[in-house]
């Protein structure tokens, strides 16, 4: 097998995040995202290595538009004219323990950080399901984990260095710039490239996960709260089939009154092997359950760095919905499931507390999130979006930035309500428009 076969291969098979942004194209294939479902516009790709490299680039293009590692399954990191990347830049990886805070290169990925702070002795709050983004990449779209007390990632950022539009560097932080800072976390790489990313830290900790297996859909209703706080992170699973969650991932912090790993869970029975979220697929890709002790970053996210996480080949879709709402939203949901379900891997259920920053699906609320992992079949999937999101009208659903959704311009100025501001700081750092695209143009600056 020659090696542009491999790479092919390797595509089909979803092994992309292991990959560098860089492979697909430097051997002359289209660029793609991790799941294969976009073809980028453009197969002009260039690395800034470091902070003169980047600065270089951003004064060369008229247009550009940053690529991290390619988890968004829509367009907004989309391009017909030049990309610039800085995963795989010099790694960059400066603990301050006094302040506990790390400074890190923005295309660093979670999987490479995670293993130095715990060797240092320290942790982060909070993790996605997957280690393989980078850091600046899952901030600039809100990206997160799961529990009641836990932010998105991006509630982290404590500073931030970014090259603007003109070339120039610009230094944010939460102390000193408060709401510009609050503006410019969550900016969808409309503002221009991160190339550093400060972040709080904490003190390190081993945590723990049990799997509890068909929670019925009436204990749910009824017992919502004590469930999603039964553990520092809890995610249900489902794919609407039945009146069942099919199963319910419970993460603790070991030694700090942790789950005892009781054999019923509000009707739900545990399970007796590690299980895959997707429960036709092996759990050989999922980190360590049974209650068995690990490190944070071995146990809060759902997948193991190095290996191809969730489906792989599939499309993603995810709406945000206030924690007061959640049963109703969920209910709303479950009653489409005959729609839903032959269409879909899995979809996942999590609570995300609320945050200050403006373009956050959680700004100013709690959260609740419903994620859908569809098969690879967008003529299907484009078709239920319209209807879901009608489903969960009333509850004013805001969809995550990276996925896909059809919630109009109109309805997306009503629920992120910093948009017009957002936009004002923006024409102020980009004037003439260099990292916008046809997703930004359409769903941000449409007004």
């Amino acid at each position: 097998m020659n090696k542009r076969t491999f790479i092919k291969l390797s595509s089909a098979l979803m092994t992309a995040p292991l990959l560098s942004p860089l492979s697909g194209w430097a051997n002359g294939d289209k660029l793609r995202n991790w799941a294969g479902n976009l073809e980028y516009s453009s197969e002009k790709l260039d690395l800034g290595k470091n902070i003169q490299q980047v600065q270089e680039i951003v004064k060369k293009y008229p247009r550009l538009k940053v690529l991290g590692t390619r988890h968004c399954f829509n367009d907004i990191a989309d391009t017909k004219d030049q990309f610039i990347t800085v995963v795989g830049a010099e790694e960059q990886m400066d603990l301050d323990t006094k302040n506990k805070t790390v400074t890190v290169n923005g295309g660093l990925k979670y999987g490479q950080l995670a293993p130095y702070l715990h060797e240092k002795g320290f942790a982060l709050h909070n993790l996605a399901s997957l280690p393989h983004i980078s850091v600046a990449g899952a901030c600039a779209t809100a990206t997160h984990g799961s529990g009641e007390k836990n932010g998105n990632l991006a509630t982290a950022v404590s500073a931030m260095e970014i090259v603007t539009a003109d070339g120039e560097v610009l230094k944010l932080s939460r102390e000193k710039d408060g709401e510009k800072f609050n503006a410019a976390v969550v900016h969808l790489g409309a503002l221009g490239v991160v190339t550093k990313v400060t972040l709080d830290v904490q003190p390190t900790f081993m945590m723990g996960q049990y799997v509890y297996e068909n929670l019925p859909l009436s204990q749910l209703k009824a017992h919502f709260d004590e469930i999603e706080s039964s553990g520092d992170s809890v995610s249900l699973f489902t794919n609407w089939a039945t009146d069942d969650i099919t199963e319910v991932w419970v993460k603790f912090k070991a030694g700090q009154g942790q789950p005892s790993g009781t054999k019923e869970f509000f009707g739900a029975k545990l399970a007796t092997k590690n299980l895959h979220p997707i429960p036709e697929l092996s759990a050989e890709n999922c980190t360590e359950q049974m209650g068995v002790p690990g490190p944070w970053y071995e146990r809060m996210p759902h997948f193991k760095m190095g290996f191809t996480p969730s489906s792989g080949k599939e499309l993603q879709t995810e709406y945000f919905v206030p924690r007061r709402n959640a049963v109703d939203a969920i209910l709303a949901i479950s009653k489409m499931g005959s729609q839903i379900s032959p269409h879909l891997f899995t979809s996942e259920v999590r609570t995300i507390a609320a945050d200050n920053l403006w373009l956050s699906p959680c700004y100013k609320q709690d959260s609740v999130a419903i994620h859908f992992t569809w098969k690879q079949d967008w003529p299907a999937v484009s078709k239920l979006l319209p209807v879901i999101e009608k489903e969960l009208a009333p509850f004013n659903p805001r969809p995550h930035w990276g996925k896909l959704f059809t919630v109009s311009p109109g309805l997306l100025e009503k629920r992120y309500e910093k948009l017009p501001e957002f936009r004002e700081l923006a024409a102020q750092m980009d004037p003439k428009g260099k990292f916008r695209n046809g997703f930004l143009n359409l769903n941000v600056f449409a007004n």
